[in-house]
């Protein structure tokens, strides 16, 4: 079995701007590519799962959603960061979708087709929905944030979050 890190996008490992779409205004968060190389190193499967409702709201297409993507994921693999899989729920809130966090189907998904041993995973995120699957299964949940948190550990970012991973390496 794979162990995993399971990470949000939009505000963990790039700006979130509001409805991330344009290839031009993507910009990474300071320290995510040096967290995520850490991360990658260390041999964990590195999984995104995120919520795209810009495109159920219309702002973007799933065409522009894909391009991005692409661009991000080639954009890393210069810095040898590999990705396993990108989960991606383009509904909005009012679909009642089971696949927009904080409901559990890509983690699922993910768990069922990369292997995962939950038990030695982590998600990573900037919401506490980033998390949800912390509830549920064996999976250790650090939330980024400069404040605290009685449910999480909390770090400031990316980076943070990886050396705190490298340090207690399961």
């Amino acid at each position: 079995m794979n162990k995993a890190i399971f990470l949000d996008r939009d505000g963990t490992i790039n700006v979130d701007y509001g409805y991330v779409h344009s290839i031009s205004k993507f910009e990474f968060l300071k320290n995510s590519i040096e967290g995520l190389k850490i991360l990658n190193d260390l041999g964990y499967k590195l999984v995104i799962i995120t919520n795209q409702s810009g495109i159920g709201r219309g702002y973007y297409t799933i065409d522009d959603y894909n391009k991005l993507n692409n661009y991000m994921l080639e954009k890393l693999g210069e810095f040898g960061i590999n990705i396993a899989k990108v989960y991606m729920c383009p509904h909005i809130s009012s679909d009642n979708c089971n696949c927009r966090k904080p409901k559990l189907e890509l983690f699922y998904k993910a768990i069922k087709e990369l292997n995962i041993d939950t038990s030695n995973s982590f998600a990573i995120g900037d919401r506490e929905r980033d998390l949800a699957i912390c509830n549920v299964e064996d999976v250790s949940g650090i939330l980024l944030t400069s404040d605290t948190s009685d449910k999480y550990i909390c770090k400031n970012d990316l980076l943070d979050a990886a050396k705190y991973i490298k340090k207690i390496n399961r």
